[in-house]
């Protein structure tokens, strides 16, 4: 069976060849010709992965990304996208591939998606919104550190998983791949309910949150 994050990965490159290099997304003032370059590094630039967690490197990822985006024709970031990260990277070998690609993939594809006009969520099957809650569970105490209080993550069929401490306490609703949106930061587009005191809501619906 193809696995989840080797799907989103050729949808998205489906997409990006779509829209083209000039198509605005939803990761700040990015265009796909930004965000392609960006999962080109991450798959063949080792050195620069860790600047995307650690400030101290983040020039050098910087670098690498724009060095990409600058030097390389978008139709070919798009096939390196497509093929993925080489055996020799980090991220080539599969078991790391699925850890570290699934919700990526799946979030950067969601943010070319909804970025254009007209935009309705895709109605995923419920084996792919499990394999997105198993993968949103053990990271939401790192993507929800940018709430203050409680932050509870509720799917409707009542898994949940809680984020932080103490008050305020703000439930969140929905699919776990709108709940993984939400989680990563793309609020403004993520189809989920909030519950709890409205100002607490307010202060997480605009929280720095995700990686």
């Amino acid at each position: 069976m193809t696995s989840l994050s080797r799907t989103e990965r050729g949808l998205l490159a489906d997409l990006l060849a779509d829209v083209g290099p000039d198509a605005p997304t939803l990761c700040g003032d990015w265009t796909t010709r930004d965000l392609a370059a960006h999962l080109v590094a991450r798959d063949r630039r080792p050195l620069s992965l860790p600047g995307l967690v650690l400030s101290t490197f983040s020039g050098l990822t910087e670098r690498t990304r724009r060095g990409l985006r600058d030097g390389t024709g978008f139709a070919h970031l798009v096939e390196l996208v497509r093929q993925g990260a080489p055996v020799w990277s980090p991220l080539g070998f599969p078991p790391t591939e699925s850890a570290a690609n699934t919700i990526e993939f799946f979030v950067h594809h969601e943010d070319v998606r909804r970025a254009a006009p007209g935009w309705q969520p895709r109605e995923l099957d419920a084996g792919t919104e499990a394999r997105l809650w198993h993968r949103l569970r053990p990271s939401a105490s790192m993507l929800l550190r940018g709430a203050a209080g409680t932050v509870t993550l509720r799917t409707p069929d009542g898994h949940e998983v809680s984020a932080g401490s103490g008050e305020p306490h703000v439930h969140v609703t929905g699919p776990p791949s709108e709940l993984v949106l939400c989680a990563f930061g793309r609020q403004d587009h993520a189809r989920v309910d909030y519950s709890g005191d409205p100002d607490a809501v307010e202060r997480l619906r605009a929280a720095a949150l995700g990686v």
